[in-house]
């Protein structure tokens, strides 16, 4: 299976070929009615405006229903899912494949940034706070992209960062969270963020290779504009709530990239998003019941 044989490295972009542009389609040069580059800026607005519809929806219901709804909701790959989507349109089943070994990299250091922050949230400034946590995001994601991953040594660093760190967060993820109104800037700010992240990662992917593509595809967006938001409206504690339970809620996303990266070359693109988004709704809903029923998680 992929993933098992050579490393990949996220230090090369491997433009193509060898991964094929499905934009350029033989014969269609004289066809089109529309110029190309007119096409593509349409299409990508498009993208860039459907994608962030679903983080603003999701991110206002996160912030709704409680930190443990919230933090689980936060991680369900609404900002990654329609990336991988658009990505899929564009490449092939092998480029999402390896995307995968990639993003499952960045998700440990996603862990890592989360509970970095509900750590220091407690007691710091929403600007110390966030600074120093996405500072400990850039190094770590440095190191992940000069690193030539395999699918065995990506999994078991996620297990290591998980493990430790949901133990790290269990005490913090209780603490209620106060209503408070949502402001029209609040939603133009996580509009925006993930609009430019679309932007960028389906304009450059051919550039970026699978390595890239799978970073920037789960770059933290949902994750900060969480804490950006929430911190001043009910506190550090209540914002690390969230935080803490997202980090719970990252190891089903895990578990959906593990689910990518075997069944996208084996079924199809289409089947292995389709999986991959079941299985992270899945241990949503698994730990959620879990919860309910007074088994600790």
């Amino acid at each position: 299976m992929a993933g098992l044989d050579p490393a990949i490295s996220l230090r090369e972009a491997r433009p193509c070929p060898p991964y094929r542009d499905r934009r350029d389609k033989p014969g269609d040069d004289g066809g089109n009615a529309m110029p190309p580059d007119l096409y593509f800026a349409l299409t990508l607005a498009v993208k860039m405006s459907v994608t962030a519809g679903f983080v603003v929806a999701a991110t206002v219901t996160a912030e709704r229903v409680g930190p443990l709804i919230g933090g689980l909701m936060a991680t369900l790959p609404v900002g990654a899912g329609p990336v991988y989507v658009f990505l899929a349109l564009d490449h092939d089943s092998h480029f999402i494949a390896q995307s995968a070994i990639a993003s499952l990299a960045i998700n440990a250091v996603n862990v890592i940034f989360a509970l970095s922050y509900a750590l220091l949230a407690q007691k710091r400034s929403r600007a110390i706070s966030m600074s120093l946590a996405f500072l400990v995001w850039l190094i770590l994601g440095s190191v992940v992209h000069s690193v030539d991953w395999t699918f065995a040594t990506v999994g078991v660093v996620n297990v290591v960062v998980l493990g430790i760190s949901v133990w790290l967060a269990r005490p913090l993820r209780h603490v209620r969270v106060a209503g408070f109104r949502t402001r029209w800037t609040d939603l133009a700010l996580r509009a925006g963020l993930v609009a430019l992240l679309v932007g960028v990662v389906v304009t450059f992917s051919f550039q970026l290779g699978p390595g890239g593509s799978g970073i920037l595809a789960v770059f933290p967006v949902v994750l900060i504009s969480i804490m950006f938001i929430l911190h001043n409206r009910v506190g550090g504690p209540a914002s690390a709530a969230v935080l803490a339970n997202a980090v719970l809620g990252l190891v089903g996303f895990a578990f959906a990239c593990t689910v990518l990266h075997f069944s996208a070359e084996a079924l199809g693109s289409a089947i292995g998003l389709t999986l991959a988004l079941i299985t992270s709704v899945g241990w949503s809903l698994l730990v959620l019941l879990a919860r309910r029923h007074g088994i600790a998680v």
